[in-house]
């Protein structure tokens, strides 16, 4: 799965212009489904059919990015953000344009960097003046941080793990999913890092019978992180909650059970801020049963996120089990008469 990574984190898709990591996405997954297409929002649907429960997966495919609201009469570019972006994080950091241009972010004379804010910065492409900057940055365009991934023995350090990684996991599941009778709509969502607003529209589409998100989550196994259970090469996390979402305690219950029946390494995560793309299934029409698998990454939101690959491991064999089996709705809605 490092090869598959790698294409994923490296691939230009920030929130809004998920184009060109939809082609990849759907190049890698198509042969291994019954039906592949895009809604109007960009969400790419990946369609295994089958006649029993209608399960939706979702993992979000946008990346954080900023984007650009003036160009000065040296040249130089102001920006806002798109997502959660740190301008102590991006200070210095390079960017990289849909159309191959790079440029790397400054800072104005600033006499107490506790103020840094992010229109204290300007990004640097090289020109001269704004005409010669315009001819290769237009007011709206949208960068992204330019990094490699690379590995560190089985641990991957690069930008966008939040949430290639969890594509990554769950086009590795569909790879390996081989007969099942649910209906699995795997669905590689939009806007993400906007307010979940891909996932909203595609979970109406589908109107699943139970819902599940595919994502990064926080650690707290770092010097001096704030107190928290998950660590990096424990396992798959099975959320318990975040502040999107409550999940469902049958959800839960049917990761949990399939993680000890098979040794799949896991842990639980409650994520005290945040959330996924299961905040905004679980919400769809009547309420959807929701749950999340997840994989802890270190540094989320920076150009070197580190995941471990045998966690992403655990999260596809979890995955791939639970969608396998038989899901009983019945045990998930109990009559309460």
């Amino acid at each position: 799965m490092k090869e598959l990574l790698k294409k994923l984190s490296e691939t230009y898709g920030p929130s809004g212009r998920e184009d060109e990591i939809a082609r990849v996405i759907r190049e890698e997954i198509q042969d291994y489904v019954d039906e592949v297409f895009l809604d109007k929002m960009g969400n790419l649907f990946a369609v295994k059919k089958g006649t029993g429960t209608k399960v939706m997966v979702a993992a979000h495919m946008d990346e954080i990015g900023v984007i650009i609201t003036y160009i000065d009469k040296n040249g130089f570019l102001r920006f806002s953000n798109i997502g959660g972006v740190s301008p102590f994080i991006m200070l210095g950091q390079r960017v990289v344009f849909a159309n191959g241009t790079v440029g790397t972010i400054g800072m104005e004379k600033l006499d107490d960097i506790k103020k840094l804010t992010l229109d204290k910065l300007y990004l640097d492409i090289g020109a001269k003046d704004r005409e010669e900057a315009a001819k290769l940055v237009k007011i709206g365009d949208i960068a992204v941080s330019q990094r490699q991934l690379v590995f560190a023995g089985d641990r991957a350090i690069g930008k966008a793990m939040d949430n290639r990684a969890g594509c990554a996991v769950l086009i590795q599941a569909m790879r390996e999913l081989g007969d099942t009778n649910n209906e699995v709509y795997a669905v590689f969502t939009t806007q993400e890092e906007l307010g979940l607003r891909g996932a909203r529209t595609s979970s109406y589409r589908v109107n699943p019978d139970l819902g599940l998100a595919v994502d990064v989550t926080l650690v707290g196994d770092t010097p001096e992180a704030p107190p928290m259970s998950v660590e990096l090469g424990k396992g798959a996390a099975i959320k318990v909650k975040d502040n999107s979402v409550i999940c469902h305690p049958k959800v839960k219950e049917m990761l949990t059970k399939i993680a000890e029946e098979h040794q799949i390494p896991y842990q639980f995560e409650v994520l005290t801020a945040g959330g996924t793309d299961a905040g905004a299934i679980h919400l769809t029409r009547e309420g959807i049963p929701s749950g999340v698998i997840s994989i802890p990454c270190r540094y989320v939101h920076t150009p070197g996120e580190m995941v471990d690959m045998d966690d992403m491991e655990s999260a596809v064999k979890l995955l791939k089990t639970f969608l396998t089996q038989p899901i009983e709705m019945d045990k998930i809605y109990p009559c309460a008469l």
